[in-house]
């Protein structure tokens, strides 16, 4: 599972409109066109092997403007955060484990507890425990931090639409 897919999926699970996708990027701090989101949601049908064509999108997302534009959503969906003035401001460092990062700004974006992610992964018929879940959204470097592989993150958003459709969730 690529960026691409991981942006797709979000986007199909809470049902997010173009013009949101663009003014996530946009709070985020990466402004794209309404063409480029498309880009970005839209397979190569001229790649050149069938397995090409599943992977091949576009225009390809890396793992800092998926972070970008989940730090926009968060933005879009909670509000802008009150001004910390002790805090500095992070520089972009390399993002080895994008799943953890997925569903760790997923969870803020959303105001989901761990419970309801729980019952999101059991929706998808994923049944981890509180101490997994818990791993999986500690820092990195952290003793008990456990990278989160493709299966639960692409099963969390299938469960997260699951939920979220069945529901109407759409806040």
């Amino acid at each position: 599972m690529n960026n691409n897919d991981r942006l797709l999926r979000l986007r199909y699970a809470v049902d997010i409109k173009d013009s949101d996708m663009v003014k996530a990027f946009e709070l985020g701090g990466h402004p794209v066109s309404r063409e480029e989101v498309r880009e970005m949601l839209t397979r190569n049908h001229e790649a050149q092997s069938t397995e090409d064509k599943e992977n091949v999108y576009l225009k390809a997302v890396n793992n800092q403007v998926l972070d970008v534009f989940l730090n926009g959503y968060i933005t879009l969906k909670r509000g802008p955060q009150k001004e910390q003035k002790d805090i500095p401001q992070q520089k972009s460092k390399e993002i080895k484990h994008i799943n953890n990062v997925l569903l760790k700004k997923i969870k803020i974006a959303l105001f989901l507890t761990s419970e309801d992610m729980l019952a999101i992964f059991a929706e998808a018929g994923i049944y981890p425990t509180k101490g997994e879940l818990g791993a999986i959204l500690r820092k990195e470097g952290h003793r008990n931090f456990k990278p989160c592989g493709d299966k639960y993150a692409r099963n969390f958003l299938k469960g997260l639409g699951l939920v979220y459709r069945k529901d109407g969730n759409h806040s």
